[in-house]
């Protein structure tokens, strides 16, 4: 069966020369476990060049079944596994899965939502997350320790979790420490603390934990603006991280000066910045990134202007400033679907986010012209990890009585990333603002 938003499908059409086009690699025909046996690293796709830390999960082999199971098999074995499974199993998928995996699942969004989902559904006893490592350590630290929460491929990552460690985050809060001594919460401000940490969802359990134990809050691109609000009420500061893209985007649109919004440097001495500048500082940006969003430029936007009269742009806030200040409008993936689902029939987009969601919002609403800004294909790396054949494999091994690829967060972090992660959760985004 042809599916047409199908970025799998795109790919092969323009390797093979039946559609024009680009990728960014001819990698990405390879199947993921080719990948996953031969060379360690995040895969091909938007994070191909990033360094991976040599502690990063790996996944074992697959089963030859799988490996060699066409499309349509692989298909009818993921929905006779379901009906077995019924209501055992719940199938969680992001918004950037390729079409063949995220048409199986029970629920569909971004990072924010997908948590609400997974601790909504206590009755689950397994929860397949077809998303990335940190997601599902998420939906463990949100369930109840009877449910399983499974990652149908341990290789899927996230380069930019992986850009903010702990051993890294716990030096630089030592080296802030050090220099906000000085500071005494004032009673007449509140009581406010010298700095507040803030890390995006998209980072490890352990810094959420590390968020938990210092009065500090996780946040996602839905509600970014109120997880700063909240944090400038109790801190004269914010340490934000690992994406340093969201918080300035984010932080800008509330009026802070980017003069105040110093970059921290994890391998120099106070973040490669000097005493004065962090003391003046409002938000102290970690040097992280994504790398899907860090393909999209000011010059693509300017061609989409200059080929489309009446487009609308609209890009992800973990884009680049110039970027964000270029387009019409930036929020998260939640923003740009219901941007896209509000429109009058006849409208045209431009979106600066991953390909997957953009070919399948194009493949939804016909009635509108919908385009991604990079011409050149290039998936998450890591999200197009996730395969139907990685998850007929995890279903078909419930079905035998057997979990596989099981994410556990340990007890003592989950306890602490859970408060930071609650604090969340309460947090309800700000629907005045794009961001």
């Amino acid at each position: 069966m042809t599916i047409t938003a199908s970025v799998d499908r795109t790919i092969r059409l323009i390797a093979s020369g039946t559609a024009s086009g680009e990728t960014c690699t001819p990698e990405l025909l390879e199947a993921p476990w080719e990948i996953d046996l031969e060379r360690p690293g995040y895969g091909p796709g938007a994070s191909m060049a990033d360094p991976i830390p040599a502690d990063s999960p790996r996944q074992g082999e697959l089963p030859q079944e799988y490996r060699e199971a066409s499309d349509d098999e692989l298909a009818g074995r993921i929905r006779a596994a379901r009906r077995r499974l019924g209501d055992r199993v719940m199938i969680l998928g992001h918004f950037y899965q390729r079409e063949e995996v995220v048409r199986f699942a029970d629920f569909v969004g971004d990072s924010f939502q997908l948590a609400n989902a997974a601790k909504a559904n206590p009755a689950a006893e397994a929860i397949v997350f077809c998303g990335v490592h940190f997601m599902a350590e998420t939906a463990d630290i949100l369930t109840s320790g009877r449910q399983s929460v499974i990652l149908p491929n341990l290789a899927a990552g996230c380069s930019m979790a992986d850009m903010a460690d702990i051993d890294s985050v716990e030096e630089a809060w030592e080296q802030l420490m050090e220099l906000y001594a000085d500071e005494r919460p004032d009673p007449d401000a509140g009581g406010r603390a010298p700095v507040i940490p803030v890390t995006y969802m998209n980072s490890s359990a352990a810094l959420k934990a590390f968020c938990g134990r210092h009065g500090g809050i996780v946040c996602t691109s839905s509600n970014a603006a109120t997880v700063l609000r909240w944090a400038f009420e109790r801190g004269s500061r914010v340490l934000f991280f690992p994406d340093q893209h969201l918080g300035r985007n984010t932080a800008k649109a509330m009026g802070v000066p980017v003069e105040r919004m110093p970059l921290w440097n994890p391998r120099r001495r106070l973040g490669g910045n000097d005493a004065e500048s962090l003391r003046d500082a409002r938000v102290i940006l970690w040097q992280g990134f994504c790398s899907v969003h860090k393909r999209f430029t000011v010059s693509q936007i300017e061609r989409a202007r200059a080929e489309h009269e009446d487009v609308r742009v609209i890009v992800h806030p973990e884009c680049s400033m110039e970027v964000v200040d270029a387009a019409d409008e930036h929020g998260s993936t939640d923003y740009i679907v219901k941007a896209i689902q509000g429109a009058p029939a006849g409208s045209t987009f431009a979106i600066g986010t991953e390909i997957n969601l953009v070919q399948r919002l194009a493949a939804e609403y016909p009635q509108h012209t919908i385009f991604c800004l990079d011409s050149v294909v290039c998936p998450c790396s890591t999200m197009y990890r996730i395969h139907p054949g990685y998850l007929a494999w995890v279903l078909e091994s419930l079905v035998e009585g057997r979990v596989v690829n099981r994410v556990q967060v340990d007890e003592d972090t989950a306890a602490d990333a859970r408060i930071a992660l609650e604090r969340m959760l309460a947090a309800r985004p700000d629907t005045t603002m794009a961001a």
